[in-house]
């Protein structure tokens, strides 16, 4: 009996050992590359402290095209990937497709929650709420009473975080303007600086002095062109903060490099579940960011009215509207 169960222990360790040697994880980055200083550098952030931890190096890809998105996650696929991460909604379709074709691996995407899939795990965001609380903060920093947004492509999700900002805004000043522009309806709309210069410096000629951007790489014109005219900017998804010390209010963290550690790290401890996380306020998911870079233009009353909206929407007394519910903002 204690030879049979030493044998068992033998096995069992020998198992979880060759499992741990074959574990292979893999990341597809969307359009705009890694180091977009926004969305896929979010993820790589998550992607970093995982390997940090663990030692095992990730798989990586960056999309240039769109008719690569599937290609190169089946390329990882017959590399021998065991679970794989999909960067953005644009790739529902290609991991959908391929997570079928391979049953037997494990796979998790960002900005999708309605796929069917009994391998894969989808993460999805409170964007509306992250963006209420930065509208209230622009609200507050506002001489002009109008405060300006630029999206990337215009798409449900970008409108998400539009009408979150405006019902912000204007639960600080019912009077304020909200300027509102989207950079175009084509992927290319996420990586075009000069166009997110263009539009900000419109809305700044209006009279906008905050303009917070759901870009991509094209808000990187727009935290520029605010900075250049000594306006205020409010950077997206990472810590932008650092771009233009001074002239950056605030960034509305969305924490895609909790959903690409937690991916790799549950799938590396056998724990992976598939099914639709989301994560907002209450999570931990969305936030606003607060460092040395802006320490000088956040005030007492702003950061107190900041934490009390999170506070309102976390314990259920303030609902934001969510702009994909029924595609309508009734700010």
């Amino acid at each position: 009996m204690l030879n049979k169960f030493f044998g068992a222990a033998i096995a069992l360790t020998m198992s979880t050992t060759a499992f741990a040697a074959d574990f292979k994880p893999a990341v597809i980055y969307d359009m705009g590359g890694k180091f977009d200083k926004s969305f896929n550098e979010g993820v790589w952030n998550g992607v970093q402290k995982f390997t940090a931890e663990s030692g095992v190096e990730v798989m990586e890809f960056e999309v240039t095209n769109e008719t690569q998105r599937e290609q190169a996650m089946r390329r990882m696929a017959e590399r021998g990937a065991t679970v794989i991460l999909g960067v953005g909604f644009a790739q529902a379709d290609a991991i959908s497709k391929v997570a079928a074709e391979y049953p037997d691996r494990q796979f998790s995407i960002i900005d999708v929650g309605w796929l069917d899939a009994p391998n894969l795990r989808q993460y999805v965001f409170k964007e509306h709420e992250g963006s209420y609380i930065v509208g209230v903060a622009a609200a507050k920093a506002s001489q002009t009473n109008k405060v300006g947004f630029i999206g990337g492509m215009d798409i449900p999700l970008i409108r998400k975080f539009a009408c979150g900002y405006v019902g912000g805004v204007k639960s600080v000043s019912n009077s304020a303007e909200v300027y509102q522009n989207m950079t175009g309806s084509t992927p290319s709309a996420w990586n075009d600086p000069a166009k997110g210069a263009e539009l900000t410096q419109s809305q700044i000629d209006r009279g906008a002095d905050v303009v917070y951007h759901a870009a991509g790489g094209t808000g990187g014109g727009v935290i520029q062109a605010a900075a250049d005219a000594g306006k205020l900017a409010i950077g997206v998804d990472s810590n932008q903060n650092g771009i233009a010390p001074g002239s950056v209010l605030t960034s509305m963290l969305k924490r895609v490099d909790v959903a690409a550690y937690e991916t790799f790290r549950d799938a590396k401890a056998g724990k992976f579940t598939s099914g639709v996380v989301t994560l907002g306020l209450a999570e931990g998911g969305v936030d606003w960011a607060l460092d040395d870079n802006n320490a000088s233009l956040v005030t007492a009353d702003m950061k107190a009215a900041v934490e009390k909206a999170k506070a309102d929407i976390i314990g259920g007394a303030v609902t934001v509207h969510d702009y994909t519910s029924d595609e309508s903002c009734p700010y």
